[in-house]
Parts: structure tokens; sequence; C-alpha cells
């Protein structure tokens, strides 16, 4: 104990003494930026055009290839996908070997494989070096492209369309590149149903024909080989791959920012977050003497846990999880995007408050600490990644393909070191433009378009595939001879009828769903008629939450950590308790509010109270939704595939919305008047 405090009140004194050395008052001088010494990898090129850069490391006995090849980005029209389809078949045997035993030998070899239309990747112990460059070649310039094949990838295409189809992020990114780019640009077309269905096994080859060959085409080796080794087995299986004439097709201009600021709308009834990007067309490549400038202009704006859009939006006012943004230089056309997925209540002030900051940068001047702070990371992750001989690789690579001076990686901490506060306003001004930008808004326009059409941006409208729309009409009339009883009696009716449901005594409920691959999360539910209720999530055997009403009192369990329910907490819990709350909200005290389009079917919104809202649908009278908002955001259950059980109809399927995830809680059991007791809710 005595060495303990001893050891205390040394480095205390120890601390004083260097406080007393240090002005704390001044902002420390960075040090001199670390001096980059790159090798330079070796070189040859093959007489089909192939070019290729080897970069020996001999610490490690491995060996890795990595095909690029640069050709100028395709439209591909009314077969969009075709590319994509092309990439997924590659790699997948050759025509002199199955697509079985492909990839049996290169497993049995501990190697790995992989392929996409714009090249491929292999890795392998350098003791098989030459044969998986063999069996990489051959796959590039001998791939297996079958009928069959091209089924099944076609099929999986079009499966992850169809899943993404009430996908607020990936309508988000489909229609924010459509507007922005322009849907006659690659970067803006998309991969649609109708394209995907238009395509055959003959576009597959023509495309693979026209654009995967050598004509502009990098390999990169990387590892424990022998330069003048490599050189001679390259030219061995890759001379092979014949050169064809170059069709590279010019790339089109891309479409014009916006003359001023405009909210692009789409609506998704299914969403419970919104999805906002401020965006803008710019031209910046990476040979652009104001690169180094936007990269750190960028980070202190959103490009990292400090920046001012994410301190803003998540820090000051927890709108989001995260709040960021990006501007990534490239040869054709880039963008920039600044933004985040919020609750649907705040989607309107994260859309003012990210304007706000991103003007904050055009007008005010960094703080000195901002800007050491972003430089810092910068040269933090630099040095970091030249650990990786990889990344030597890369770095020459880059420098062939972005038209780089040699010296780009050598001098890049010199140029990250050199940005001043005045560098940093310039190009604010320069790249970002929320002047002449889009704010792409996808959410639910129901709850949202109401606030955001107060910001005084015009809105326009547009559907998930980009093409202009109009306005969503969210009034449906309510018939005259409708009133809340008569919702809540068609509801009672639905699952059974009064008499039905006066014979249940007590419902237990178990379910499960998947918290993540491998790992479940139980639920177990039991409700008496007497408004007695436990209600418990565990995961791994441990309880998550736990939450108890006997009647009279109830209390909360989460981490461990019991609280006793408020009086006020009691009296609304009791409400919902019995197995059936419809029973207690004919008691009054609920209200019908409007009709509503939920997903394509139309249902009754019945307000319980300021937090709860429950959805019953028009044509079957079931409760489809509950909606609960609170000051941490609002969360949604869906209840579907209803199954009888005892001669009430009970929800099969019960999905529940946690901030950006959804938990899918499959039924397993529901007992009836069995399984329940006193002794449950103590």
């Amino acid at each position: 104990m005595k060495k303990n405090i001893y050891t205390v009140i040394a480095l205390f004194l120890l601390s004083v003494g260097v406080s007393a050395q240090i002005d704390r008052s001044k902002q420390p001088e960075p040090g001199p930026a670390p001096k980059i010494t790159l090798e330079t990898p070796g070189e040859f090129e093959l007489k089909n055009g192939l070019k290729v850069l080897v970069v020996e490391n001999h610490k490690l006995p491995r060996v890795s290839y990595t095909l690029t090849i640069d050709n100028n980005p395709v439209k591909e029209g009314k077969i969009a996908g075709v590319s994509g389809l092309l990439g997924s078949m590659l790699g997948n045997g050759t025509t002199s070997i199955s697509k079985d035993e492909f990839n049996e030998e290169i497993d049995f070899l501990g190697a790995s494989m992989s392929f996409s239309y714009r090249g491929g990747f292999a890795s392998a112990l350098s003791k098989y070096s030459e044969r998986i460059l063999e069996l990489m070649a051959d796959a590039a310039i001998n791939p297996l492209l079958t009928e069959e094949e091209f089924q099944k990838e076609k099929e999986k295409a079009l499966e992850g369309i169809k899943s993404n189809e009430k996908s607020v992020d990936a309508v988000a990114g489909r229609v924010g590149s459509a507007l922005a780019y322009g849907t006659h640009h690659p970067y803006g077309e998309y991969i649609s149903e109708e394209t995907l269905n238009n395509i055959t096994l003959n576009n597959v080859n023509a495309f693979y024909q026209e654009n995967f060959n050598p004509t502009n085409a990098y390999l990169v080796v990387v590892g424990d080989v022998d330069f003048r080794t490599i050189e001679k087995q390259v030219k061995k299986y890759f001379g092979k791959w014949k050169k064809s004439l170059d069709v590279t097709a010019p790339v089109p201009a891309a479409k014009n920012n916006v003359a001023k600021t405009e909210i692009d709308f789409i609506d998704m009834p299914n969403a419970v977050q919104s999805n906002i990007s401020v965006t803008n067309n710019v031209d910046l490549k990476m040979n652009d003497p104001d690169y180094h400038s936007v990269l750190i202009a960028n980070k202190i704006l959103g490009g990292g846990f400090n920046s001012y859009l994410n301190m803003n939006l998540r820090e000051e006012h927890g709108y989001t999880y995260g709040a960021r943004s990006g501007l990534s230089a490239d040869k054709y056309v880039s963008r920039f995007r600044a933004g985040a997925s919020v609750r649907n209540m705040v989607t309107d002030s994260a859309v003012v408050q990210t304007l706000k900051e991103i003007n904050r940068i055009k007008t005010e001047p960094v703080s000195a600490e901002a800007l050491a702070n972003a430089k810092a990371k910068y040269v933090g992750d630099f040095v970091l990644a030249l650990e990786n001989p990889q990344t030597i690789a890369r770095y020459a690579l880059s420098i062939k393909i972005n038209d780089l001076p040699k010296d780009f990686y050598t001098t890049y901490l010199q140029k990250i070191n050199a940005v001043t506060a005045a560098d940093v306003n310039r190009v604010a001004n320069k790249y970002f433009k929320p002047e002449n930008a889009r704010v792409v808004v996808v959410g639910k326009g129901s709850e949202v378009l109401e606030n955001l059409e107060k910001t005084g941006i015009p809105i326009k409208y547009f559907d998930s595939y980009a093409n202009p729309t109009e306005k969503p009409n969210y009034e449906i009339e309510m018939p005259a001879d409708v009133d809340v009883n008569k919702v809540l009696n068609a509801y009672i009716e639905a699952i059974g009828g009064k008499a039905k449901l006066d014979n249940v005594n007590s419902v237990l409920i178990l379910a499960e769903a998947e918290l993540q691959p491998g790992m479940m999360m139980n639920l177990e539910m039991k409700k008496t008629s007497k408004n007695q209720s436990a209600q418990e999530i565990s995961a791994m055997g441990q309880s998550i939450m736990k939450r108890v009403v006997d009647g009279k009192t109830g209390y909360t369990v989460a981490q461990g950590q019991k609280t006793d329910m408020s009086e006020e907490e009691v009296k609304e819990a009791i409400v919902e308790s019995s197995p059936f709350p419809e029973v207690n909200y004919l008691n009054g005290g609920v209200t019908l509010e409007k009709i509503e389009n939920l997903d394509g079917e139309k249902a009754y919104k019945v307000k319980v109270d300021d937090e709860t809202s429950i959805y019953y649908s028009v044509e079957s009278g079931l409760k489809i939704k509950e909606v609960k908002t609170s000051e941490m955001g609002q969360s949604e259950t869906f209840f579907t595939d209803y199954k009888e059980v005892a001669g009430v109809k009970f929800p099969f399927k019960i999905s529940q919305t946690m901030g950006p995830r959804k938990f899918d809680f499959i039924v397993k059991e529901v007992k009836v008047n069995e399984g329940v007791s006193d002794s449950d809710f103590d």
C-alpha cells in the first residue's frame, strides 16, 4: 500500500516538474514531417500492353498479384448490370478446368483469388507463387462463362434488387448518383430488374471481349519473389493474353450543378430514419494543386469523429449516430457529399445544421487546434500504411494511373503540413457549394415533409429511380361512419372475437431474433387478464432488459440496474399489460387520427398517448404497426404472419427497429392459459 502511495506522489511531482518547463498557453510547434523514402518497383511491359510492377519484400514467404484494368467508365444502357454479372462469373473455373476443380485447388494451396470486371486479386505462399499466377492468368484469359453460371448470377442480382426495394440507404445511393451525374453518365446510371432481364450470356461475352483485355491493364506483384523470375513467369502465362483494339469510348460530361440550393425528396413510407445528403459535383483530380488542402478541409468538416458535422449533429443535438462528408478526387468527375441518417422528427433540423456547418468552414477561419489535429491524423495514417509492402505497389500504380509526379508520395507529408487555415477556407469556398447543392432526402414524407417545407428551400419530388414525380398526397378521406371504437372492435373481431378473448386468462410468447450471425436474441413475454406483464430480452444466457408489472407496481432492470416505475409509468404500463390492450382502449382515452398508406396498405392511425400510435389495417382489421416516440428517438414494431392459437390469432413475426437496425423476432411458441403464474410478476 505504501509503495502505491509513494508511486502516486512521485508521478505527481514529476508532472509538476514537467509542467513548469512547458508553456501550455501556446500551441506546440509541429515537428518536422518524417522523411519518406519509397522503394521504386521494378517495371516491365509485355507486347500485348500489360504493364507489370514488382515490389520485392522478403520478410514473409508470401506473394500477392493485383490485376487492374484502367479503362474509362462505360455506360451500359439497356443492359446496365452486365459488368457486374461478368465480374461475378470470372474466377470460377476456366475453359480447361471446371469450377469445382479450380476452387478446390485454390483451397488446397491455402490461397485466395477473386475477380471483378475491373481486374482481380490473388495471394498465396511464395512456394506456390508460380501455380497461383498460372491459375490467375488462365482465369483471366480463358474464363468459363457458361449459361448455367450466368443464370445463377443473374438470379442473385435480381434478388439483390428486390431485397433493396425498401432500403432507404440503397435508394439514397441510387437516386443521389442519378441526380448528381445524370443517367446518361456511367456514374449516374443504375441497375434495375428491367436492365438485368435484358442481359444475355452473349452480352456478357461481348463485354468481356471489349473491356477485359491487357490494353490498359496493370499487374502489381508484391512479396517474396525475384524480379527476373517473375518477369519470365508473367511473360509465360500472361503473354498469351491477346491485345485488342482500344475502343475506349469518351466519358460524357456529368450533369451541371443546380443553379441554387434545392431539396430533392424521395418518399419512402417504410422509412424509420431519413437519409440526407448535401451534394455537388466538382472538378478535382489527384494531381490538382488543391488536392492536399481539400483533404484537410474535408477532414475538419466531416472526415472524423471531432469534425464540425459530427460534433453538431451527433454530439450537440443527438440527431444521428454519425455525420460525415467526403470528396474523393476522380479523373472524370468528383463529387462532394455531406450528410447523415437521422431520426424522422429531426430531418428538417439536420438539413439546416448540415448547411450551417458547410457554410461555417467557408466563412470562419479554422482553429489552429483543428488544423493540427487533421494534419496529425493524415500523417499518422500515412506512416502506418507504409508498413504494408502493398502500399508501395499501390502508390506506384496510382502514380501511373492518375498521371502524378514521381515525387507525389515522397513529398505527400510536406504538402499536408504546408496547408494553412487560409488554404482550408479557400478550397472550401471552391469545392463545397451549398449554394449550388442538391439536398437529397429519402424519408417518410408523411412525417417529414411538412417541416422540410418550413426550411424555405424549394423542394422537388422524385421516385426511387430518380424519375420526377408529383408531391405525395397523404390525405385519405375518412369514412363518415368510422370512429375509434369501430376500429378497435374490428381488430378484436379479426383476431377471434370478444367471446374468445374473454376466455384468455394468460398468454406466454417465446420468440427469437438474430442479433448477429451465429448469435440469437431471445424474447419472452407473459401477460394476464389481471393486468400483469413481464417482458425480458436476453442473449447468450444474459438478460439485456426486463420489465415487470404486477398490476399495482412495476420495475425495469437494464444492465443489472433495477429501477422502480413511477406511479404514472405504472398506470400507463397497466393499460398495455392486458393480453389484448385494445379491450382496455375501448374504455376511452385513445383517438382515431387519420388513414395512412403503409407500404401500399391503408391503415387507421390510433393515437394512444403522446408517445404511442398504433396502426390497424383498413382491409383486415389486424394490428400491423406500433410507433413509440421519445427524446431518445423513434422505434417501430411491425406485426405480421398471424396464426391461430386456441381460437385467437397472434402475430408470429414481430419486427422491431432499434436506431438504424431492425430485428425480426420469429415467434417459436404461444401458450394460452398455461405456463404463467403470479410468481412470474414478483
